[in-house]
């Protein structure tokens, strides 16, 4: 079996949910293996199946003056280190076409592919904020694929955040982060998507919405718990009859 259909389908059967961790950008190569290290030591004490993520380049920073990443050439070299190093499989992201793969574009073209997922990051609404509707989590399934919550990026307040001597940057709730996490869980998401870091108020990138490293195996222990007790994978059987007594 190829490889991504194994990971497709070892995530796809996760119990209670997988989950997609990692710092918003690599930093450096010491600091990602740093986070690849704590985070997998974190998640397998409970048994969740792990994908690490981290972006090599962050192109559509708010502002010019951003942090990037070390871009795509030396960060899939770094990636590759971790994969290798803790035996992890790797998610990361693209911010232009040429950037993609030809074969992986080609398929998605193709017929017949199901190794598919769809994720829930919030609706832009109004001025620098980001609304999460619940509801979007049960419709989505409709797709008939894995359904994934965004828990990190869906509290984001782009251009929120007012620089010193000018200029604006994303801004976040993180305080909002567990709020958001239960209710996804609530409802029976089958992953969780959320970026995590060890300083965040020092992190180049996204600082607002990441989740501090040592808060993470308190906020996956009560969502484990959430997640096993929820009936929300399943419609709920609705009896419209007359009731009698």
């Amino acid at each position: 079996m190829d490889s991504s259909v194994a990971l497709f389908n070892h995530l796809k059967a996760a119990d209670p949910f997988f989950l997609l961790a990692g710092p918003n950008v690599i930093e450096s190569e010491e600091h990602i293996l740093k986070l690849a290290k704590h985070t997998k030591a974190i998640v397998s004490k409970f048994g969740l199946p792990l994908v690490f993520k981290s972006s090599f380049d962050k192109a559509n920073r708010t502002s010019s003056k951003s942090f990037r990443g070390p871009g795509l050439e030396e960060g899939l070299k770094i990636l590759e280190k971790v994969k290798v190093a803790y035996d992890l499989p790797i998610v990361t992201d693209v911010h232009e076409s040429s950037q993609v793969m030809v074969n992986s574009a080609e398929k998605i073209r193709l017929a017949g592919n199901q190794n598919v997922m769809v994720c829930e990051r919030g609706t832009m609404f109004g001025y620098n904020d980001l609304i999460v509707d619940p509801r979007n989590l049960v419709w989505m399934r409709e797709a008939n694929c894995p359904v994934v919550a965004d828990i990190t990026h869906s509290l984001q307040q782009p251009a929120g955040k007012k620089l010193e001597g000018g200029g604006v940057a994303s801004g976040g709730l993180r305080e909002l982060i567990p709020c958001i996490a239960r209710t996804a869980v609530a409802v029976g998401v089958d992953g969780l998507f959320m970026e995590v870091h060890d300083d965040p108020l020092n992190a180049p990138v996204d600082g607002p919405t990441q989740w501090p490293l040592r808060h993470l195996e308190e906020l996956l222990e009560e969502l484990i718990a959430i997640a096993r007790v929820t009936k929300g994978k399943k419609p709920f059987e609705i009896d419209l009859r007359p009731f009698r007594d």
